[in-house]
C-alpha cells in the first residue's frame, strides 16, 4: 500500500513538473486534466481548456489529419511521434510532438507531447535554403544547357556548312582543272579528304555538345545512339536496355542522366581498359535506377581520388535528389548506380 501511494505521489511530481506537456483527454474528445506546461505553452486557463474541445486549439490545416490519427488510437494504435500545430490564445502557432496511448476501459487518452516549434523552424528554414540552392543549380544547369545549344548550332550550322562549301569549291576545281600536276591533284585529294573529315568530326561534336535528339525524340532514343555512336569511335560493344516509363522523368532528369552517361563513358576510355559496358534504365519498386557497367580494370573505391569526372557525375546525382553507388574493385569492372524516387523525377 505505502508503495502505490510513493508511486502515485512520484507520478502526481512527474506530471506537474515536466516541461513536457502532459494531458489526459476523454473519448469525447476534451481534455479532462492537463499540467501546468500545457497551460504555459497554449496561455488559456485550466477552465477555459476544459470547457473547449481539443480539436478547437488545434490549427485548420492540421484538423484532418489529427482527426484520422485519433481515430486509429481509439482503435487501439498506439500513436508515436506524432507532429501538429496548436493555435496559442494569442494566435501563436506551435508545433507539438506527441506520444499517446488510448485506455478503453476508462475510455481515456493519455499523452505527452514534446514542444518541437524550433526544431521545424530550423527545418523549415533549411528546406527554404535548400529550395533556394537547388533553383540556382537548375537556373545554372538550364543556362549551360542553352549555351551547349548555342554552341552546337555554330558549329553545325555555321562552320560545318562553311566547311561544306569549302569542299564543294575543291571539288570544282578539280572537276575543271584538268591540267594540274600530279601532286596538285593529290593535294586536291588530300583536301577534300580532310573537308569530309572536319565536316564528320564537326558535326559529332555538336551532337556530343547537345544532341538535338533528346528533344526530338527523347532519352531511349538519345542513349541509344550514344551507345552506337562509342562502339563505332572506339571499337567496344556498348549496349542500351531500358525498362521504365520514360515519362515519368523531367527533361532536368533526362538532361542529368544522359550527361551522367556522357561522363561515365569518357571515363570508361580514359582509365578503365574495358572490352564491353552496358547502360540500363529500370524501375525499382518506386524509384527508377540509372546503371553503368564496364568489364575493365576497376578500382579500390575507399582510395579512388575525386577525378573532375566522377565529381560531375556526383554533383549532377545530387542536383537531381539522386543517390550515387560506386561499386568496384580491381580486376572486377565497374558499376555507378544512380537512383530516384519516382515522385521526385516530375
Amino acid at each position: 500500500m505505502v508503495n502505490l501511494m510513493n508511486a502515485e505521489q512520484g507520478l502526481f511530481a512527474f506530471f506537474e513538473m515536466t516541461p513536457d506537456l502532459v494531458c489526459i483527454a476523454g473519448k469525447d474528445g476534451f481534455f479532462k486534466k492537463v499540467n501546468p506546461a500545457v497551460i504555459d505553452k497554449l496561455g488559456y486557463t485550466e477552465q477555459e481548456l476544459y470547457a473547449t474541445p481539443i480539436a478547437t486549439f488545434i490549427y485548420q490545416e492540421d484538423k484532418d489529419i489529427t482527426s484520422h490519427h485519433r481515430a486509429a488510437l481509439l482503435n487501439g494504435k498506439v500513436l508515436h511521434n506524432f507532429v501538429n500545430r496548436y493555435v496559442t490564445k494569442t494566435e501563436k502557432i506551435l508545433w507539438f510532438e506527441w506520444t499517446s496511448l488510448y485506455f478503453a476501459d476508462k475510455e481515456i487518452v493519455f499523452a505527452i507531447a514534446k514542444d518541437v516549434t524550433v526544431r521545424k523552424h530550423a527545418e523549415k528554414e533549411t528546406e527554404e535554403k535548400y529550395k533556394k540552392f537547388k533553383s540556382l543549380a537548375t537556373y545554372f544547369k538550364s543556362n549551360i544547357e542553352k549555351d551547349r545549344k548555342y554552341l552546337t548550332y555554330e558549329l553545325h550550322e555555321e562552320l560545318a556548312q562553311l566547311a561544306f562549301a569549302i569542299k564543294m569549291d575543291i571539288e570544282q576545281i578539280a572537276a575543271n582543272a584538268a591540267d594540274l600536276t600530279e601532286s596538285s591533284k593529290n593535294n586536291i585529294e588530300h583536301a577534300l579528304s580532310v573537308s569530309s573529315l572536319l565536316i564528320k568530326t564537326l558535326q559529332r561534336i555538336s551532337l556530343s555538345i547537345s544532341p538535338n535528339i533528346l528533344d526530338d525524340f527523347g532519352l531511349n532514343a538519345t542513349l541509344e545512339w550514344l551507345c552506337k555512336e562509342f562502339s563505332i569511335l572506339n571499337n567496344m560493344p556498348c549496349s542500351f536496355e531500358h525498362a521504365y516509363d520514360e515519362d515519368k522523368l523531367t527533361q532536368e532528369v533526362k538532361i542529368d542522366f544522359f550527361r551522367i552517361c556522357q561522363e561515365s563513358l569518357t571515363n570508361v576510355i580514359a582509365h578503365a581498359k574495358a572490352s564491353k559496358v552496358k547502360i540500363r534504365i529500370e524501375e525499382v519498386g518506386e524509384k527508377i535506377r540509372l546503371t553503368i557497367i564496364d568489364d575493365g580494370r576497376g578500382f579500390d573505391v575507399n582510395q579512388q581520388k575525386n577525378t573532375p569526372g566522377l565529381t560531375s557525375i556526383r554533383e549532377r546525382t545530387n542536383s537531381i535528389n539522386g543517390q550515387l553507388t560506386i561499386e568496384s574493385e580491381a580486376g572486377s569492372g565497374t558499376r555507378i548506380c544512380v537512383t530516384i524516387a519516382e515522385n521526385s523525377a516530375l
